[in-house]
């Protein structure tokens, strides 16, 4: 797809979020702030650095920061998707990996949490074994596993 044919068919808002958002992460942009600020101070002798001079920037940089909250954030949770997408991809295509990891964004906390712990597991597991070139996965675990039992109940 088409960066450009994709930002074209989107919504006016967003395509002015996106125009916005990467303007805002610009030297252009922060010189244009960085100017605006020094006009300001450079004019408070003028206004006799008044309460109505100190609130036009403070009510100026809050209306800013407020709206940029927002602009942050939506550019984060873009980001935020397409990197899953794209981890996604690797799992799907990946043969060994787990396609149950697919989509772990959407994990509960406790979920995510015993999947750090069999993840952590793994890692002493490789610590042990003093073996960079050697692997495990969910699977090899499960395997394992499954052959304890086995023995087990024997």
């Amino acid at each position: 797809m088409n960066s450009s044919s994709s930002s074209a068919s989107g919504s006016f808002f967003g395509r002015m979020a996106e125009s916005i958002t990467k303007f805002s992460g610009s030297t252009v942009a922060f010189m244009a702030a960085a100017g605006i600020v020094a006009v300001w101070g450079a004019t408070g002798p003028l206004f006799h650095y008044s309460e109505t001079w100190q609130l036009v920037i403070n009510t100026g940089t809050t209306i800013i920061t407020f709206l940029m909250v927002f602009l942050i954030q939506r550019a984060q949770n873009k980001d935020s998707l397409v990197l899953h997408l794209k981890l996604n991809e690797l799992l799907a295509a990946t043969q060994g990996a787990s396609n149950r990891l697919i989509n772990a964004q959407d994990f509960s906390e406790e979920e995510i949490q015993t999947l750090h712990n069999f993840y952590c597991v793994l890692a002493q597991l490789a610590k042990k074994d003093n073996d960079l070139g050697k692997t495990h996965s969910v699977e090899e675990a499960e395997d394992n596993h499954n052959e304890k039992l086995a023995a087990h109940a024997e």
